[in-house]
């Protein structure tokens, strides 16, 4: 009780100690000593939140211009936070309440300076933490190994410690976009379950480096990406839809067969500066080039061989705002993309 407290969080207190000591509790047919483990009593829940008995394990406080975390009671496992004026988090605060699983504290007013390294560390059994529309400055240290879904987007994070996601190999999604990151160094290594990437609306440079191998969905637009490495895509067999519009691309920066894989479902290449269709996997069903400078509809970046036998898997080709014309498709184009059903000039 020395840290700074308000009405709300002291009656909380004051109530929750007079009811563990056995004060307050109804004598009526015993019904105190009727409630189960499973079925916590009721006024075990923060004046400032609602712990509905429909859903004992959830505690309600989101939307309540709450400046502070309130205390959680030991049985919680869902705590939803969201939409307040959270400034800053006490450590410990959580400690009380080792069976978390989620944590929502979205759209607050959350800083690093006031965010302690390990305020989470103490939770063992979280799997998702939400924290984005927030105003951090950093990823904060010491998040749990077990976090499965992990979202800090839309905040101003540009420093990301190498050791940042150290250690969390449950880790599936994880959303960092519209950030000021301009690099992640190592810090995605070790991520060996990660199949979602957003990196949206940062001011990345290069594709990340040691990008996990699991990897299936990498968002990467509005970037200041100029080129990619050539085995890209080559050892990251898992990699099925890659989205690289919005950036700084040139042919020149796109080595000779670097999409053409097979394993790759979708490609989004438009708004960047493209003078040419770059060569791609027969295998591919979605391809987005719009807003480029191309000039030229070359069929040999879809099939390499043009016959009855050979041809694209492509569904979907978007060419608008390019310098192409309906009449400067080729004819052979019509054997190679037989199975497209949207081609946009």
């Amino acid at each position: 009780m020395s840290q700074q407290t308000n009405s709300l969080t002291w009656l909380s207190y004051l109530r929750n100690r007079a009811y563990s000591h056995g004060y307050g509790r109804s004598d009526n047919n015993n019904l105190a000593s009727q409630s189960t483990e499973d079925e916590p009593p009721v006024l075990d829940c923060p004046l400032e939140c609602d712990c509905p008995s429909t859903y004992p394990k959830a505690m309600y406080c989101n939307s309540r211009r709450l400046q502070h975390v309130p205390f959680v009671p030991s049985h919680i496992k869902y705590v939803y936070l969201q939409n307040n004026q959270i400034r800053g988090i006490t450590n410990g605060v959580f400690d009380n309440a080792p069976n978390l699983a989620w944590i929502c504290m979205h759209t607050n007013k959350l800083s690093s300076d006031k965010f302690p390294d390990k305020v989470f560390a103490n939770l063992p059994n979280l799997e998702r933490l939400f924290l984005h529309n927030n105003n951090l400055s950093r990823v904060p240290q010491g998040l749990p190994r077990s976090l499965r879904d992990l979202h800090m987007n839309h905040n101003n994070i540009s420093v990301v410690p190498v050791d940042s996601f150290r250690g969390m190999t449950n880790l599936t999604a994880l959303h960092l976009q519209m950030n000021a990151i301009e690099d992640l160094g190592n810090a995605l290594e070790g991520l060996l379950s990660l199949t979602l990437l957003d990196l949206r609306g940062n001011r990345l440079k290069k594709i990340p480096e040691s990008l996990p191998p699991k990897l299936s969905q990498l968002y990467l637009e509005y970037n200041h990406i100029s080129s990619i490495p050539a085995d890209f895509l080559s050892q990251r067999p898992e990699l099925r839809f890659v989205r690289l519009s919005h950036n700084q691309l040139t042919n020149g920066g796109i080595p000779h067969n670097a999409f053409n894989v097979s394993t790759l479902v979708e490609l989004d290449l438009s708004f960047n500066k493209l003078e040419r269709i770059p060569t791609i996997s027969t295998s591919l069903e979605n391809l987005y080039l719009q807003a480029n400078k191309i000039k030229e509809f070359s069929v040999s970046s879809f099939c390499r061989v043009v016959d009855t036998n050979n041809y694209s898997n492509l569904r979907v080709l978007r060419l608008e705002a390019n310098e192409i014309r309906a009449q400067d498709i080729p004819n052979e184009a019509v054997l190679c993309l037989r199975l497209a059903t949207n081609i946009d000039l």
